[in-house]
């Protein structure tokens, strides 16, 4: 069994989880997340906790047991304390708006970047060099983050680009003659 799933995961105060046969949906302050199930795990809740159980014996059961306890955490804190991402322009006239449901970005083409955001994912610029995205769901705040980084990811001459905040770029020498 995958030694993660031997771990419960905790419900914090005013989070609450509903174990149906093919889903777990996990509601809190900030919204709601659900995820389906497979045979191979069981998912018990008591006394505030969610522990997994492998259902059978095979190497499937086993890799998902840790996989959907992560999952499952993932959404209690989520809907709990939600996730955020900071990307950093760097380049002279890089710069970042947010307009509505959109992002502007100018990254040094002839024309500005528009980058829809899907429902649930919100986003802010501190500065005009700063992203923040926030939202509930782990995978779509990262999946956001690494769509508007790949406009300009950073180059590793002068480290022009998009970066994650804690991103570090290394850079390389030039050629010398």
């Amino acid at each position: 069994m995958s030694r993660i799933a031997k771990y419960p995961v905790e419900l914090p105060k005013g989070v609450e989880a509903k174990i149906a046969a093919d889903a777990i949906t996990v509601k809190g302050p900030l919204g709601t997340l659900s995820q389906t199930l497979t045979g191979d795990v069981i998912v018990n809740e008591n006394e505030g906790k969610l522990s997994f159980v492998v259902a059978n014996d095979s190497k499937q059961a086993k890799a998902m047991s840790g996989t959907l306890r992560a999952l499952v955490a993932n959404m209690v804190k989520g809907v709990s304390a939600g996730f955020e991402r900071r990307l950093n322009l760097v380049g002279v006239g890089y710069r970042a708006q947010v307009q509505g449901t959109q992002i502007k970005l100018q990254l040094g083409f002839s024309h500005d970047v528009l980058h829809n955001l899907p429902d649930g994912i919100k986003a802010e610029c501190p500065s005009q060099t700063e992203v923040v995205i926030k939202g509930i769901d782990k995978q779509v705040v990262g999946q956001v983050a690494a769509e508007i980084r790949a406009y300009r990811p950073p180059e590793p001459y002068k480290g022009k680009g998009v970066r994650y905040s804690d991103e570090r770029v290394v850079i390389k020498e030039t050629k010398k003659k």
